[in-house]
């Protein structure tokens, strides 16, 4: 990490926030300031739709549980089908997402997504046999796959290297907003208005995703050189220079244009063997250390620990969308790589405090100190998490795979992910009838290993171009 790498807009000071301008790296300060045009915000917050609908998906089961359980007479077995049927979808969306979004650009992937997400929220909102139910959820996890891959690409390739982090972070904000205020929004309406409302930030981004550009480095994949550097100049502001970036974009993609774009089993070459373990490995340890048994059951966790669970989930949500936050604004500054370090470390140490409070009960001693840690345990956990290993694995894996493979790459990092987030999630209550201690320090070992995996293997990625991180990363891919 250079010691003159700048800040980044969001941690600017005020001065410049009424200028508009940020400080570009070393290279470029010399000879001229990086503006933040507000064509690239405005693409930035359209993309970043498709993260709420993520978000307001995954967060709508919880309040409607009561609702659409007692109207529509469902046992708790129909409704625990509803809701994780909605990660099925999401595997099948992603294992197709890399290919949609190749082949017709990232502009309309959202818009295919968003197509989905909204007739699934309609058969949702006016189902009356459970049949229905389970369609639109599924048709909602398939859009919300495509978009978890789609929007932390698109916005990582129309980003400026010195802000991309920041920027790509979003996508992670976003869905923990979307989680939030669909908790809170349902707290008062009723579950049919609630999927009604699930329908408004999908509109939204299909109405707005014709007046953003498309990727530049998509539109120079396949063919469109001019329309790449026009897109380029408009995401950068009508007086920057350009010529630079699109140079090394054009060269780039053109070298690439002598490999054939590789299928998912063409990845398992040893050219691309150090991004694949990478973005992969991420993937999986995210989902191993625990994070969708520990946000899915955290009542549940509180309750066998002695504790409240409502006191206990307000506590852990208030924490979640500020240290969302703060991980965004320090992206750019600290780097990914001390991130990643800091998050895996901090959800290793909860992990660990919410085993020792089920150790205690399980020995019969200092019981009054067991919800104590098990609180503690989850928010550490939380926050940490939040801070860097619920976005940075996104991040990274939007930067490291080169264009030509970049959709292969993307839907196999992405279809791993759902993946294992499934079986975490339905293993978790079958190991916490195992052994709650147990569970709680599997996941505190797989959160330690997640160190060493950063420490040895992950790249630090910021202040870099995407072209000079995937040429370091797979440094066969441009030699003929």
């Amino acid at each position: 990490m250079e010691p003159s790498q700048s800040w980044t807009p969001l941690l600017s000071n005020t001065e410049s926030q009424v200028h508009g301008v940020i400080t570009c790296d070393k290279q470029m300060m010399q000879s001229e300031t990086c503006s933040m045009p507000a064509t690239l915000i405005l693409t930035t917050l359209v993309a970043v739709f498709g993260s709420y609908v993520f978000g307001s998906a995954v967060g709508y089961s919880s309040p409607a549980q009561s609702g659409i359980m007692d109207e529509l007479t469902l046992e708790v077995a129909d409704y625990s089908f509803f809701g994780s049927i909605l990660t099925i979808g999401a595997i099948i969306g992603a294992f197709v997402s890399g290919r949609i979004a190749d082949c017709v650009g990232r502009r309309v992937a959202m818009g295919f997504a968003e197509v989905f997400c909204i007739l699934g929220w309609l058969a949702i909102a006016f189902s009356n046999v459970a049949w229905w139910l389970y369609i639109g959820r599924l048709l909602v996890g398939c859009g919300m796959g495509l978009l978890s891959y789609v929007v932390p690409v698109y916005v990582a390739e129309v980003a400026p290297k010195n802000l991309r982090g920041g920027f790509t972070t979003v996508h992670q904000l976003m869905i923990c907003c979307g989680v939030s205020l669909t908790y809170l929004i349902g707290a008062f309406l009723n579950w049919r208005i609630l999927a009604l409302i699930g329908i408004i930030p999908c509109s939204a981004q299909v109405l707005s995703l014709p007046f953003i550009p498309e990727s530049p480095r998509w539109l120079a994949k396949v063919g469109h050189l001019a329309g790449s550097e026009n897109s380029l100049q408009r995401l950068r502001g009508e007086n920057a220079n350009v010529s630079q970036e699109a140079t090394e974009i054009r060269d780039y993609t053109e070298a690439l244009q002598q490999h054939s774009e590789a299928s998912i089993i063409g990845l398992f070459q040893l050219q691309y063997l150090k991004s694949l373990t990478v973005g992969v490995g991420l993937m999986i340890l995210q989902q191993f250390g625990g994070v969708n048994g520990i946000v899915f059951y955290a009542g549940s966790i509180f309750i066998s620990a002695g504790f409240s669970a409502s006191i206990g989930t307000i506590a852990m949500v208030s924490v979640q969308i500020p240290m969302t936050i703060l991980g965004v604004l320090l992206m750019d500054k600290s780097g990914r790589r001390p991130l990643l370090l800091v998050s895996a470390s901090g959800t290793c140490f909860g992990c660990l405090l919410v085993a020792l409070s089920f150790l205690l009960l399980d020995l019969h001693k200092w019981k009054d100190l067991s919800p104590i840690l098990a609180l503690a345990g989850v928010l550490v956990y939380t926050g940490s998490f939040s801070l860097g290993m619920g976005g940075i694995p996104w991040v990274i894996m939007s930067e490291i795979f080169p264009i030509n493979v970049k959709g292969s790459a993307g839907s196999l990092v992405t279809l791993v992910s759902w993946l294992c987030s499934w079986i975490v999630s339905y293993a978790f209550n079958f190991l916490m009838s195992w052994t709650s201690t147990g569970t709680f320090f599997i996941f505190c070992g797989i959160c330690g290993f997640t160190v060493v995996f950063v420490a040895k293997l992950v790249p630090e990625t910021k202040g870099r171009t995407l072209e000079e991180i995937q040429a370091s990363l797979n440094p066969f891919s441009t030699k003929t």
